[in-house]
């Protein structure tokens, strides 16, 4: 779009950017790589309202709440985590008060648990709490709410009832305080034997959220005719967003993301202008318009889900780095029965695990892990290793989750200068290949043996190869093009410094990944029939979307990379751009393209990395059909 200000000089006084100095309207010689932004401080201006989601209706009467909360009162909801029932307190003045129940309904209850991370509500035992509110004086705030119960926090509701009383405590009549008690999502549901469940999949979700850092936020996508696609950002709000939100087990919205902000997605753009009331039980039972002329993908909309406070990133915590960002992990175990601070064992320890790490302490993705951190001074009496044998799948909320030794902790590197690092970021990469390419560029070939040298030195052939005749013989090779995008926040850069680069004598080039796709042709069930190979690759823009700048190039020992916006393409006529099938008999197979197969680069998504396609070969042609990206219809196909 276009650049609206440029130079922009403010004092700090002014209520709005367009009274700042600058050379006015439309003037400008920037190109969006100089667009700017902020980073708001999560301290309000004092006596500011404590939501700003939408036009605050009790605000209009000047009648400001500084916080609100669910506080447990019986003995048995005080220990559980996250706090489920209890009385709903607002704070007043400095002090926290009750609120009346004479006018409190089950859709105030709605909106208060979907503030809290809950998507629903349900009935309590009133006796108890008859019992408990009868022995205890009360404090009462002087309003109630109104909520017709699709709010997505209870600012938006109408202000209740005004309460009779003297001077500043106001009286409730044959009530008692309003008591909410809240649903929450399996993920968060708490379970008798080990305090938590497992990250919860469910069986066959319509709806999911890819490409945020967090827990309940993402690009939200939809499952229809059995592919997922996206929606488009028009008329995308709160009350939408919370449907969604409520769906998938979380509480209300905090945020409706219009823009593409969390990474444009790929496929279809399923649904558009969706107009929900806010009680559905799905966001595919919201009228919508099937319609999306004129959406793109940098108009797709995504969401920041409220969830239940489970205090995960109090049990972590990083120490000795630059910033708050980086630094050794340091996590809360018990020893002896008593809580101490130590460090995790580094061995195997890798980007997947680094990513939960940054995901329990909200510092969104991880961009490294490290297995040495002694140029991190860390807390010396947190040096012993308190957790080895590491291994997370990348859904887990909290490392614990993940599967560890357990009180067995074995760690022959030891900690202190060895223990396990990360460095956090707010964004991250995401490539994916176009499937479609893949499908129309698909061909066999076959190729002299004295042509295939040069790929026969960089292991690009079947192993017989080296047992054909260099004169007479020749490899069947199937060939096809690799177009990998960067749909994600963030620029896709190499591990490896320029230093470890390694020269490709086939294309001429410097290759900073030693590692970055694997070709393989399976049988049906997932076992390999063809070696296929590990390919290296030299990362460049070869073209990006009209408003984006090539930044990235391979020629002359240049900057490798991948620029959000970008694709990289390694035709299919280039050498090592293939599988050698010569000693494949006919039959049905399955295709395989994994990219960043070892995780050595972060990324907002590994789900997308795999791209499978169906393939028939009778002896002479072969057929590509079903491309498709990710989680598709053939779950035993993993990679290994």
């Amino acid at each position: 779009g276009k650049i609206w200000l440029d130079n922009v000089h403010c004092t700090g006084k002014e209520s709005s950017l367009a009274a700042c100095g600058s050379n006015g309207w439309g003037v400008s010689d920037c190109k969006h790589t100089e667009d700017v932004g902020v980073v708001c401080s999560e301290k309000r201006i004092p006596g500011f309202k404590f939501d700003n989601s939408l036009i605050n209706q009790i605000e209009n009467m000047n009648i400001q709440v500084e916080d609100i909360r669910i506080r447990a009162i019986l003995a048995t909801y005080r220990k559980r985590v996250p706090v489920t029932e209890g009385y709903v307190e607002v704070k007043d003045e400095g002090t926290w008060k009750q609120i009346c129940d004479r006018h409190w309904t089950m859709k105030n209850s709605r909106v208060v648990c979907g503030m809290f991370g809950f998507p629903s509500e349900r009935k309590y035992n009133t006796n108890v709490y008859k019992m408990f509110a009868s022995r205890r004086k009360q404090h009462y705030w002087a309003y109630s709410m109104d909520c017709s119960g699709n709010e997505a926090h209870i600012s938006s509701c109408k202000l209740g009832n005004h309460l009779m009383g003297t001077g500043k405590n106001s009286s409730c009549d044959n009530g008692m305080p309003a008591v909410v008690s809240c649903v929450p999502g399996r993920a968060f549901a708490p379970s008798s034997h080990s305090g938590f469940r497992k990250a919860f999949r469910q069986e066959q979700p319509l709806v999911r959220l890819k490409g945020g850092a967090n827990t309940g936020e993402g690009r939200v996508e939809v499952l229809k005719n059995g592919e997922w696609g996206t929606v488009c950002d028009d008329n995308w709000n709160l009350v939408s967003a919370s449907v969604v939100c409520r769906e998938l087990g979380f509480g209300s919205a905090k945020e409706a993301i219009t823009g593409a902000r969390l990474g444009q997605g790929m496929g279809p753009i399923h649904l558009n202008e969706i107009d929900c009331t806010g009680f559905e039980k799905s966001v595919t039972d919201c009228k919508f318009n099937t319609e999306s002329q004129g959406c793109n993908h940098e108009e797709d909309a995504a969401v920041r889900c409220n969830v239940p406070a489970m205090g995960f990133q109090n049990q972590l915590r990083l120490s000795g780095g630059r910033n708050p960002y980086e630094g050794r992990v340091e996590v809360l175990a018990e020893r002896n029965g008593t809580l101490r601070w130590g460090t995790v064992c580094s061995h195997n320890w890798g980007t997947v695990e680094a990513m939960v790490v940054c995901r329990q302490l909200g510092l969104g993705f991880a961009s490294h892990a490290f297995q040495e951190t002694w140029y991190w001074h860390g807390d010396v009496s947190a040096d012993d290793v308190v957790m080895s044998g590491v291994k997370c799948s990348g859904t887990e909320m909290s490392l614990s989750h993940c599967r560890h030794d357990g009180a067995h902790v074995s760690c022959p590197r030891g900690g202190g200068r060895f223990g396990a690092g990360v460095s956090c970021s707010e964004t991250a990469p995401d490539l994916v290949l176009n499937a479609e390419l893949v499908e129309q560029t698909a061909y066999l070939e076959d190729r002299p043996m004295f042509l295939l040298q040069c790929a026969l030195e960089e292991n690009c052939l079947a192993s017989s190869a080296h047992n054909t005749s260099l004169t007479s013989g020749y490899r069947r090779l199937l060939r096809f093009s690799s177009q990998i995008h960067n749909n994600g926040q963030s620029d896709f850069r190499p591990k490896n410094g320029r230093h470890a680069w390694v020269w490709h004598d086939c294309h001429r080039h410097y290759h900073s990944m030693e590692v970055f796709t694997h070709y393989d042709l399976l049988n049906l069930n997932g076992t390999k029939v063809a070696e296929g190979h590990k390919a290296s690759f030299c990362l460049e823009d070869t073209e990006c979307e009209a408003d984006v700048q090539k930044q990235y190039e391979c020629a002359n020992f240049g900057e490798q990379g991948i620029t959000v916006g970008c694709w990289d393409v390694y035709r299919h006529d280039i050498d090592c751009q293939w599988i050698d099938i010569t000693d494949v008999p006919p039959g049905d197979y399955l295709f395989q393209v994994v990219i960043n197969p070892n995780y050595e680069v972060a990324e907002s998504d590994y789900s997308n990395n795999v791209m499978k396609c169906r393939s028939r070969y009778d002896g002479q042609r072969i057929w590509m059909y079903n491309c498709h990206i990710g989680e598709g219809w053939h779950p035993q196909a993993r990679s290994k």
